[in-house]
């Protein structure tokens, strides 16, 4: 459940309070005392759902039923929020267009699957000297996979590594 925590019946401190009934309808501001016997004549609870104004406000309302569906919405929210999975290619300044071709076929098929995909380049010894070769074969993996992803973070050199993320294709998801 969220960080929030209601004042309920006798924990409410304030003497008098805006007043909601349990039907929407707004009393007005009215001491606290009466707002809990009007609660308890209803068998609801009085919760304190805005307490940082002047006076409170108050809402006459089942607070089990209303913890319930606040939990219930959260779990929904969080079913529908959508976890993105980033897969990585690495590859070399020497590795074979052959080679490369699969890596390829496999980073098209977590695209359309709507993942992210991060092609890493690794310089090892006198490979360093030469970063342009790694940057063609990146472009190059770029321009074949640009009917279903866009370049998300162009080539990108860091340390002895180049970077670069492709995303699905906003009109090309399946």
């Amino acid at each position: 459940m969220s960080a929030i925590n209601y004042r309920v019946n006798e924990q409410i401190r304030a003497r008098e309070v805006r007043l909601i009934t349990d039907t929407n309808e707004n009393i007005g501001v009215v001491p606290v005392r009466t707002a809990l016997q009007m609660a308890e004549e209803k068998g609801l609870d009085l919760v304190e759902v805005s307490p940082n104004v002047e006076p409170p406000v108050c809402r006459i309302m089942d607070f089990g039923k209303f913890q319930y569906e606040k939990r219930r919405r959260e779990r929904e929210a969080k079913k529908l929020q959508k976890v993105i999975e980033v897969k990585e290619i690495q590859l070399r300044p020497k590795t074979d267009s052959h080679h490369l071709g699969f890596k390829v076929r496999d980073a098209r098929e977590w695209i359309k699957e709507g993942m992210k995909v991060r092609v890493r380049a690794r310089f090892r010894g006198r490979e360093r000297d030469y970063p342009d070769i790694a940057l063609q074969r990146m472009l190059q993996i770029a321009a074949d996979l640009q009917d279903v992803a866009v370049v998300e973070q162009q080539p990108l050199m860091e340390g002895n590594t180049m970077l670069m993320v492709l995303a699905p294709a906003a009109d090309k998801k399946k």
